[in-house]
């Protein structure tokens, strides 16, 4: 039995979930409404502050298909009701990032800034000029905002500069260090 698939889903107070034609749930909170079709051969079950996941037997794609279907509905119930963050550093002499009106504005050591548009349901704040905070309700789209924004400028390993996860920890290389010990 899978470890993660058979833990039961608590939904908090003002979360309602609906499972529409057996594989299709949508669930509303105070930060919008999700919607996703699962597996037809996933079992959801939708009680009074809990939700359930089963499997029909225990073949291969069915073992596979059980942890993957709770977790993505665990993330949608977390979504509409806390939601998810994403935080990146800017590191780089002269790199920083700017809100004006709904985009972003990144200046990244190119010879021109970057503007970029966020998709619907994703909020972008910069509280530093290096910081930026991505949030947003679906975790899926919330991740790949913030990947799209890293590959703007990604982290290199010889300066470190470039856009990093808070928390990030990239490993450094020496570089060229066999020059110093050179005598003629």
């Amino acid at each position: 039995m899978s470890r993660i698939g058979k833990l039961p889903i608590p939904v908090p107070d003002g979360v309602q979930v609906a499972l529409e034609m057996g594989n299709r749930l949508s669930v509303t909170g105070s930060r919008g409404t999700l919607q996703r079709t699962f597996a037809p051969s996933m079992l959801i079950n939708v009680e009074t502050g809990v939700i359930t996941v089963d499997r029909p037997s225990n073949a291969r794609l069915h073992r596979s298909l059980h942890g993957l279907t709770r977790t993505l509905v665990a993330n949608m119930v977390q979504g509409v009701s806390g939601g998810f963050t994403r935080e990146l550093d800017l590191v780089g002499v002269g790199f920083r990032a700017a809100r004006q009106g709904g985009d972003l504005i990144l200046t990244l050591g190119y010879s021109h800034p970057i503007r970029y548009t966020p998709p619907e349901g994703i909020n972008i704040e910069v509280p530093v000029p290096t910081q930026i905070s991505i949030s947003g309700s679906d975790k899926e789209v919330v991740g790949q905002v913030a990947a799209k924004i890293r590959s703007f400028r990604k982290p290199e390993p010889y300066k470190g500069k470039g856009i990093l996860y808070r928390g990030e920890k990239l490993r450094r290389k020496a570089g060229k260090s066999g020059k110093a010990g050179k005598t003629k």
